[in-house]
């Protein structure tokens, strides 16, 4: 029985529920992300640096975001209550830590603290979870470490044990717990040790509540060499493997070493790991200058840099080895960022990337399709008798391409490449867009027109791509639907810094 097709009436109801879990806990998702920049942000501004009358209304402004924060959780927690959106959705956990790093690290950076994030090579990539309950126990562990740590580190680490149970480990530097706090640490009014600072004690109450939620359990001890330690052991739930169309082949990178530039350790990991099971070994580097001086004695086949990184960022870094003679200068190089808007990308590109993968990783295919066109690119700028910049071979039709500037003449082909890159351009903002709700009708009409233009093109990779996009739009298939629209946004990335490129070798050399 095929289980991914629910065409019988009576699964109408349950797949629209699920629909709705899904959106609220992806809206949930997106207004914490929202709110953690904000209080993020706030929390950078130093204070000492405004005049009195600003201080005292940024001091507003940071306490209303505080109050805020606080009642989006509760408002969360009760949505998910009325609607079972807490039942547990497929949550990548990469991409939970990479959130947690973003929403606290301002907050630790704020005590003069360092916040460690460590992610075991053998946690599976994507759990079904409770996100709202888990973030919420975390974010109660989290911000006592940091509220009663006066130095040192909060760390935090995600293991799974021999009992097929995820365990997330969070220890500090602070005073740790009095026995007696310990022996009630669950009941309200419990404290940390010897405190002044403000609290009504009902942080650990609240945590021990989601945490039966979440069907896991947790515990507290002091540390010999001083600290708490709080271990939150859940029950791991693997998702249903669903079939992904056009699924590709991992790229065989056996016997290839790899330099990954990469200051999160939670990062490192997850690349390190996606990399071993590419059959690749790799050394790494946690800021630009560590990363040239790994180059500079050592032979590497591919680098995976992250552009924003201490010391010497990843853009700084791309230029200096592209200026190199020799083995640097061809050296693929995919560039890893967070930053995905257009004027970003075209800056990393110029920079000397080969090809671009957002972060957060959320699976292993956008790493495995990016080395892919990174080693392509450096290959056939490799190759004698290269007419057209690169582009993948199974993106463009380069012989239908060139028939078609030939037709257009030389005046008519600039036209021809500058309405193209506004149409992509158009396209994708609104994929973007239509994809994340999800619009099926914006996906179909976006699709339909994307259809006609990649195939007067001859880029027939991204024609059949969009082709299937709207088939599943129509379908109202949100399962291909993620997939298949981030084949059809890189590959419209792609084609557009082509046809960029093809814009400038057309227009020749600056007098």
């Amino acid at each position: 029985m095929n289980t991914s097709i629910q065409s019988p009436a009576h699964l109408t109801g349950a797949s629209e529920d699920q629909a709705l879990r899904a959106r609220i806990s992806l809206l949930g998702h997106d207004l914490r992300a929202a709110v953690s920049d904000i209080l993020g942000g706030l929390r950078l501004v130093a204070p000492d640096s405004l005049d009195d009358n600003t201080r005292l209304q940024f001091e507003r402004v940071r306490a209303a975001g505080e109050v805020m924060a606080r009642l989006l959780e509760e408002g969360l927690l009760l949505v998910a209550e009325q609607t079972g959106a807490g039942e547990g959705t497929p949550v990548p956990v990469a991409r939970l830590l990479y959130d947690l790093e973003m929403r606290w690290a301002p907050r630790a950076q704020e005590k003069a603290l360092d916040l460690q994030i460590a992610l075991a090579p053998d946690v599976p990539p994507v759990l079904v979870l409770d996100r709202i309950a888990l973030e919420r126990v975390l974010a109660n562990i989290l911000s006592n470490a940091i509220k009663y740590s006066d130095g040192g580190a909060v760390r935090i680490s995600v293991t799974l044990d021999s009992c097929d149970e995820m365990r997330f480990t969070v220890t500090d530097d602070g005073p740790g717990f009095a026995p007696e706090v310990l022996a009630r640490l669950f009941q309200p009014g419990a404290r940390h040790t010897g405190c002044d600072k403000p609290g009504q004690g009902l942080g650990m109450f609240i945590t021990k509540d989601m945490t039966a939620r979440l069907g896991g359990t947790i515990a507290v001890v002091n540390r010999a060499e001083g600290g708490a330690c709080v271990t939150l052991a859940l029950p791991v739930r693997r998702p249903v493997p669903a079939e992904l169309p056009h699924a590709q082949p991992l790229p065989d990178l056996t016997g290839l070493h790899v330099l990954v530039a990469e200051d999160s350790e939670t990062n490192q990991a997850v690349i390190g790991h996606m990399l071993t099971a590419m059959g690749a070994t790799f050394d790494l580097a946690a800021d630009g200058r560590a990363a040239l001086v790994l180059l500079q004695r050592t032979p590497f086949d591919l680098a995976i840099i992250d552009i924003e990184m201490p010391l010497m960022s990843g853009l700084e870094l791309m230029r200096v080895l592209r200026a190199r003679e020799g083995a640097p200068a061809h050296l693929p190089i995919v560039a890893c960022t967070a930053y995905v808007l257009r004027a970003n990308r075209e800056a990393i590109y110029a920079a000397g990337a080969d090809s671009i993968v957002a972060k957060p990783l959320v699976g292993i295919e956008p790493l495995s399709h990016a080395i892919t066109r990174a080693r392509a690119r450096i290959a056939r700028e490799m190759s004698p008798g290269m007419a057209l910049p690169a582009c993948d071979a199974a993106e463009l039709n380069n012989v239908l391409f060139a028939q078609l500037m030939e037709a257009a003449g030389p005046d008519g082909a600039q036209e021809l490449l500058s309405r193209l890159i506004a149409d992509l351009a158009r396209i994708e903002r609104g994929l973007v867009t239509a994809l994340s709700k999800p619009d099926f009708d914006a996906i179909r009409a976006d699709t339909h027109v994307l259809i006609a233009i990649s195939g007067a093109v001859g880029a027939e990779q991204l024609q059949k791509q969009a082709e299937a996009l709207n088939s599943a739009a129509h379908a109202r298939n949100r399962s291909g639907i993620e997939a298949l629209g981030r084949a059809v946004l890189s590959h419209v990335d792609r084609l557009i810094h082509f046809a960029t490129k093809e814009t400038v070798r057309r227009e020749g050399p600056t007098p």
